[in-house]
């Protein structure tokens, strides 16, 4: 099946109120994503698209999309489309998985077994500490570790499985234009040398607090399994380690000190039963092992066959079909209007725990109902897809 350029794919990607799940909504209605080039007016529209996303897919912005193809031709990044051989086989089988990446450095390596590595931005030494110990050993075995190049756990695991001579992958929730935080730039340009720079985002998008919660599970759905090393209770770090979970995939913790506040979501997951309490490295590739070695078969495989286009998925098995808001989605809902309202406001009238209110959140942006802005906030889109 023939793919999109690179060009439909950012002219897609530019258009409006097309997120992962209306993209793949759209996708499945028609038959495949070639097909939405080919639609007229009438069909997108009977498909839900607006007029604004439809004039955007008719009648693009093509100076914008030039200046994309520039960026992408200047940098030597990568648009990996869902529809294309290289997209990564572990991406493909998440809930809500972007419909493509743009990749800098080496994308083979999204082929390849990863751990995500995760914790606190204000970890302490011991924190730090660990993260080091844990991404050298993993690196070493011959595993990709995959963090988001945040300061703190992030950063160290990053260094510490490039010192080892090792690979590293970097999910970031900006453009890859941009690097954030901007005291990591020498280490994303040692990331693209030995490793990738991963995003969904189009060049130019900035740090938005939104986009952050939804590249966890990127972060989780490349990895075989997600480590985490010194996390809040109200972390991100435990929104990727509840991500993981719902991929089925391997979640392991490391305990700490009761007397250390960062160590009180890592016992909140060994606890309930999400994640395997991890003391050595070998804990977790014991644990791993089967999984990864299912994995390096498959990368042989594709290697070994040099890959070839991708089938899409049919439309009745199409990945990331929105589906109803359920009760308590719709019910959060309507605690949202269209004026920004914080998630701690958020929390304090639905009664709900930050964890709860956090997951919902990003599953209703992902689906288009709405959208994130500056500190915390979010606010109504419209109807989801328009």
């Amino acid at each position: 099946m023939q793919m999109l350029s690179d060009r439909e794919w950012l002219i897609l990607l530019r258009a409006p109120r097309l997120g992962p799940v209306k993209i793949a909504q759209l996708r499945g209605q028609l038959g495949s994503y070639g097909e939405i080039f080919r639609a007229r007016r009438s069909r997108l529209a009977q498909c839900g698209l607006g007029a604004a996303s439809i004039d955007a897919l008719l009648a693009p912005d093509i100076a914008q999309v030039e200046a994309d193809e520039r960026w992408l031709r200047d940098t030597g990044c990568e648009l990996i489309g869902e529809d294309d051989a290289r997209y990564p086989p572990q991406l493909r089988q998440i809930d809500r998985p972007p419909p493509a990446l743009f990749v800098r450095g080496n994308a083979e390596l999204l082929w390849m077994p990863q751990i995500a590595i995760v914790g606190s931005r204000n970890a302490t030494r011991g924190g730090l500490e660990n993260a080091r110990e844990f991404a050298e050993s993993l690196a070493r075995s011959g595993l990709v570790v995959t963090s988001g190049l945040a300061l703190g756990v992030d950063g160290a695991s990053h260094k510490a499985a490039l010192d080892a001579g090792g690979n590293t992958i970097a999910v970031v929730g900006t453009g890859l234009d941009q690097v954030y935080p901007s005291a990591h730039r020498d280490l994303a340009l040692r990331i693209v040398e030995r490793g990738c720079l991963v995003s969904e985002y189009l060049p130019g998008t900035p740090p938005r607090a939104g986009n952050f919660p939804a590249r966890n599970r990127v972060i989780s759905g490349l990895a075989t399994g997600t480590l985490v090393i010194e996390a809040g209770i109200h972390s991100g770090s435990l929104i990727t380690a509840r991500l993981a979970a719902e991929q089925n995939r391997e979640v392991f913790a490391i305990p700490g000190s009761i007397h250390n506040p960062l160590s009180r979501g890592c016992h909140h997951l060994i606890k309930n039963g999400t994640a395997k309490l991890t003391e050595t490295a070998e804990d977790l590739l014991d644990e791993i092992d089967s999984a990864v070695r299912e994995q390096l078969e498959k990368t042989r495989s594709r290697l070994h066959t040099g890959g070839g286009a991708a089938a899409e998925p049919s439309p009745a098995t199409a990945p990331g079909i929105a589906e109803p808001l359920d009760d308590e989605r719709s019910a959060l809902l309507n605690h949202i209007g269209f004026d920004p309202i914080s998630i701690d406001r958020i929390v304090e009238n639905t009664g709900l725990t930050i964890d709860a209110v956090s997951s919902m959140l990003l599953i209703l942006e992902l689906d288009g109902y709405i959208e994130s802005g500056p500190g915390s906030t979010y606010c109504r889109t419209g109807e989801a897809g328009e």
